[in-house]
């Protein structure tokens, strides 16, 4: 279906034509008509499927149909973290091109009174992290009484990231008449929860079997010794001559540490993750995404704010506790139609973890054994430790240790 059967304006047309599309997605095809009646929407889709247009073409519509002389908050949009908010606003920026509507995006890490400045300009559009949307509305800086619509895109991240006491008190300062639109990779059963008491009679979309990859995307697995993985993957990159390599790594001082030894190895190299300033993080994705540096290290804070254009290649270095990141990280390459590849380093500490990912699949994931690499069978598996929950891995019987005051609320500060 191409976009000028959906309904939408000339102006929405003309900005799309401009992007360069012209055939609609299957999540923008079926949400694109339910959002232009003024349904709420619960959809399921999978990254790289266009569900960012799928949501901002008939939010856009939606406040042009409904335009009111005052300029004020009149849409919110919220997202897990800093670098999906950006993308998502140039996205609402784009093809409202050929609109009026001005748009804030606000997140941490960035001087707040920058953000003060322009809200008290007047914006009709707010993307924002719950964090920083917060600390706005604690301060007084933001008026959300006349918002008409709200997004959560993502949603099933910001659960998972610990926002959702964040997302309930953002919620009781947002009028009751509005349209809401709940977007998530998956359905959990927390997802549903939360839609049953934000959605007023949802329509459910869903596009993509629930927690399955993109199917474009060649998976391989790479059995390996646990000492030999960063050697493995230099070879690989240099032999095979990868270009634009994201690497998954399960913390931030293993993403800084690998970073650092794929430097010393002559390939050009970057980490992504919570610690960095928004200014380091800002830097390294474009440093990416324009080619000047090859390798992309990131934590899983990433896997749902990258949108990076034809990336060939996503390398799980560490194989994640949680199977459905596993799809969510190699959900960044193989978007849009294209083909991607993803590649994991697994040793014996791993297989609990890969078995875990497989069921959820449903199926087994191809193993190639590197000449030179073979494991050593003589190593025994150590239990592993999941350091993001502060919560024991597979076949470990150790009690986790307790939280202190305040943890929880920086990580989301870093996040936000």
């Amino acid at each position: 279906m191409l976009f000028n059967q959906l309904g939408l304006t000339a102006e929405l047309l003309r900005a799309v034509d401009e992007s360069g599309y012209r055939q609609a997605t299957p999540i923008q095809q079926q949400a694109i008509p339910l959002i232009l009646e003024g349904r709420d929407v619960l959809a399921g889709a999978q990254t790289g499927t266009g569900k960012t247009a799928g949501f901002t073409l008939p939010l856009l519509q939606r406040l042009q149909q409904s335009a009111k002389n005052r300029r004020s908050i009149r849409a919110v949009v919220l997202t897990p973290t800093r670098e999906l908010a950006a993308q998502v606003a140039d996205s609402i920026r784009n093809y409202g091109s050929h609109l009026p509507f001005r748009t804030a995006v606000i997140f941490g890490g960035v001087n707040i009174n920058t953000q003060i400045a322009k809200l008290r300009k007047g914006v009709d559009i707010v993307v924002a992290t719950p964090g920083r949307l917060l600390d706005h509305m604690q301060q007084q800086t933001i008026d959300l009484s006349r918002v008409e619509l709200l997004v959560l895109d993502e949603a099933d991240r910001m659960l998972d990231m610990g926002f959702i006491r964040d997302i309930r008190k953002i919620l009781q300062s947002l009028p009751d008449d509005r349209q809401n639109l709940l977007f998530s990779a998956t359905f959990s059963d927390e997802i549903r929860r939360l839609a049953g008491t934000l959605l007023n009679d949802p329509v459910e979309v869903e596009v993509a079997p629930r927690n399955t990859p993109a199917e474009q995307v060649q998976q391989l697995v790479h059995p390996v010794d646990k000492r030999r993985k960063r050697q493995l993957l230099s070879e690989r990159i240099r032999k095979q001559n990868w270009r634009q390599v994201l690497v998954f790594t399960r913390t931030k001082r293993g993403a800084n540490r690998l970073a650092e030894q794929l430097v010393n190895d002559g390939i050009e190299s970057s980490a992504i993750h919570g610690n960095k300033s928004q200014g380091a993080r800002t830097r390294a994705l474009d440093d990416f995404k324009s080619n000047r540096i090859r390798v992309l290290v990131a934590t899983d804070i990433a896997a749902r704010g990258l949108d990076i254009d034809k990336l060939p290649y996503v390398v799980n270095y560490e194989l994640p506790f949680v199977a459905e990141d596993y799809v969510h990280r190699i959900g960044r390459t193989a978007r849009a139609g294209r083909k991607g590849h993803a590649i994991s380093l697994v040793c014996v500490d791993e297989l609990g973890l890969l078995a875990d990912i497989e069921k959820l699949l449903g199926r087994e994931i191809d193993q190639e054994t590197v000449r030179g690499y073979e494991p050593d069978t003589r190593i025994k598996a150590e239990p592993l430790r999941n350091v993001r929950n502060n919560r024991p891995g597979r076949n470990q019987n150790r009690k986790p240790r307790k939280r202190r005051r305040g943890s929880a609320t920086k990580s989301r500060q870093q996040a936000s």
